[in-house]
């Protein structure tokens, strides 16, 4: 049996810096960490439609798209509760930090 482990709350890192191993070591699962990939690549996509458009209802379906996938990843198979809902800016500035780290080969898909 596991020694249990006090769960960490997010909300006691004072940097990003601080805060982006966390974010990590709550992105182990393949499957969680490929659907926060697609949900960034299809937010990425909407606000490029926007761009082209000038439409903004692609910002919202961005946004949308992004939160979707990536809290698909952590209720359905991660198992954890997405750390957005205590620290939202740098959970959104991990995501993209770890997407930017997938692209450099650095995080494995």
């Amino acid at each position: 049996m596991l020694p249990s482990v006090a769960p960490v709350d997010p909300r006691r890192f004072k940097t990003f810096a601080e805060f982006y191993p966390f974010y990590l070591s709550e992105h182990r699962d393949r499957t969680c960490r490929r659907l926060h990939f697609v949900g960034s690549t299809l937010g990425l996509a909407c606000l490029a439609m926007l761009l082209f458009t000038g439409q903004w209802r692609w910002l919202l379906i961005g946004l949308g798209c992004g939160y979707l996938f990536a809290w698909i990843g952590h209720f359905g198979f991660e198992k954890n509760k997405p750390a957005s809902f205590k620290r939202p800016l740098y959970s959104f500035l991990g995501d993209w930090a770890m997407y930017r780290d997938i692209w450099l080969g650095k995080i494995k898909l």
